[in-house]
């Protein structure tokens, strides 16, 4: 585990009080983990560290940017990351970790490993479905777009003909569907 030794803090030296560590994360420390979804990473954590008498305090923010495909185009884009994840250290029996929030470690330990904590504080900012920002706006020239586009089904005539021989009363009826809304 000597990737994580610089993610290890030994807070038994520390004083009481707030201490502030900073990390850089790139595409290194994300195949660490083994995931490489990212095109590549540029983010920084800031972690305040808040040592109390019998419990620390986690506050990891991230900022940044990641780069990810976009899943209508495949065309690669920097996704913006800003994302905040707060944890609590508690002395117990045993390591726990199954509370989101609240982190067991056992009695006697001298330090932690944050590197777990600055990895999901990045990942849970990422969104499952990634758009580029082009597409949103429509200013994205693409190829696949365009054929996205031409793949798209048109309006046939016979249901324009179909749409006016309809009888005007069923669209007062519509109207009022509309109304409701």
């Amino acid at each position: 585990m000597k990737a994580f030794k610089e993610y290890v803090i030994p807070f038994v030296g520390l004083k009481q009080g707030i201490h502030q560590f900073d990390y850089q994360i790139d595409n290194e420390f994300l195949g660490l983990f083994d995931f490489e979804e990212y095109n590549s990473a540029n983010v920084k954590v800031a972690l305040e560290f808040n040592k109390k008498s019998t419990f620390f305090e986690l506050r990891f923010k991230a900022e940044g940017s990641v780069n990810v495909d976009c899943d209508v185009t495949t065309e690669p884009f920097d996704l913006p990351i800003n994302n905040e994840l707060f944890i609590v250290v508690k002395f117990g029996n045993e390591f726990n970790n199954e509370n989101e929030e609240i982190i067991i470690i056992p009695h006697g330990s001298y330090e932690v490993n944050v590197s777990q904590y600055i990895y999901e504080c990045i990942v849970l900012a990422v969104p499952s479905k990634r758009v580029h920002p082009g597409v949103e706006d429509g200013t994205l020239e693409s190829d696949i777009l365009e054929h996205l586009e031409t793949l798209a089904p048109k309006e046939t005539k016979e249901e324009s003909k179909n749409e006016e021989d309809i009888d005007p009363r069923w669209n007062k009826l519509k109207n009022l569907l509309k109304d409701n809304k």
